[in-house]
């Protein structure tokens, strides 16, 4: 991928993480690479990939969680000097596992509210307020619906400036994992917030970000906002007739179906040629995630 494709449109605002040739090594393996990107302010941003592609050590870095090599600004601070004073403009909420059984509603209520200085109890109560929960109802007590409610509450009452969340849903069914991210995008986002999502599943978040990136090996592969994916990426079904011109456009992934069709996935390609040799449409994300992952390009 060559460095203007990998980069996002010049009207988009001014970062809020500016990430450059982060490093970072476990023993034998480099769980960072040179690693460098941005995220923008005010967007909902996806940070895709395998588990051990680098995600967590990523956000790691981001919070001053540990030591790196290269360098990295938050909101305007380095992390590693100044983690106490970005914490206030930063909330981090990991998957929902980490709520304890034993907890009451009200005591992880108060629990938030003594850790965040921008934490509003009372907003919460008032989110809590359209649900079942009771203030002294345990969280072993709770279905998952109920936990993923009591989640969303405590999150969207963190007025922090970035809101960091490592793969938030993981152990969830689809139906809360999608009851998480609506209400997230309907109640909390504004233009005054931005979001990062750190997660491998790829079709869950698809609809709610505005900006994507892929990592894999402890770089980043693809790093595009949701805009620019139609214009950029065709997937072309194609018959095996017109196989040996569809290649001749070098495509960067292709897969066999029944019948002796093909599928086959162009990056920069015009779409009026592709058309001509069978059927086009924009690939999904997933899609593209498969072909990266695949090492077919970087």
């Amino acid at each position: 991928m060559n460095a203007a494709a990998n980069t996002r449109s010049t009207d988009t605002p001014s970062p809020v993480v500016t990430a450059r040739g982060l490093r970072k090594a476990y023993k034998n393996k480099l769980a960072l690479d040179d690693t460098a990107f941005d995220i923008p302010a005010g967007r909902i941003v996806g940070l895709i990939g395998p588990n051990g592609a680098g995600k967590t050590t990523a956000l790691k870095a981001m919070l001053g969680l540990i030591p790196f090599d290269g360098q990295m600004s938050v909101l305007g601070r380095d992390p590693r000097t100044e983690r106490d004073e970005l914490m206030r403009d930063v909330c981090f909420i990991a998957d929902v596992a980490v709520l304890p059984r034993w907890i009451r509603v009200k005591e992880a209520i108060e629990f938030v509210a003594g850790v965040h200085p921008r934490f509003d109890a009372a907003r919460c109560e008032r989110f809590l307020a359209g649900t079942k929960l009771t203030p002294d109802m345990k969280v072993r007590e709770l279905s998952k619906g109920m936990i993923v409610q009591l989640h969303l509450a405590l999150v969207m009452a963190i007025d922090a400036k970035l809101l960091v969340l490592d793969e938030p849903t993981l152990g969830l069914d689809i139906l809360y994992r999608k009851q998480f991210y609506q209400r997230l995008l309907e109640d909390y986002f504004d233009e005054e917030k931005t979001i990062l999502i750190t997660t491998h599943q790829v079709e869950e978040v698809e609809h709610i970000l505005t900006d994507v990136m892929f990592i894999r090996d402890g770089k980043i592969v693809l790093d595009t906002d949701m805009d620019s994916l139609g214009g950029r990426y065709t997937e072309l079904l194609v018959a095996g007739d017109r196989l040996d011109q569809a290649r001749a456009h070098n495509p960067i992934d292709e897969r066999s179906l029944p019948f002796g069709k093909t599928v086959m996935l162009f990056d920069g390609v015009s779409h009026d040629q592709l058309a001509a040799l069978g059927e086009t449409r924009t690939p999904g994300l997933a899609d593209l995630f498969v072909a990266t992952m695949k090492g077919t390009y970087a």
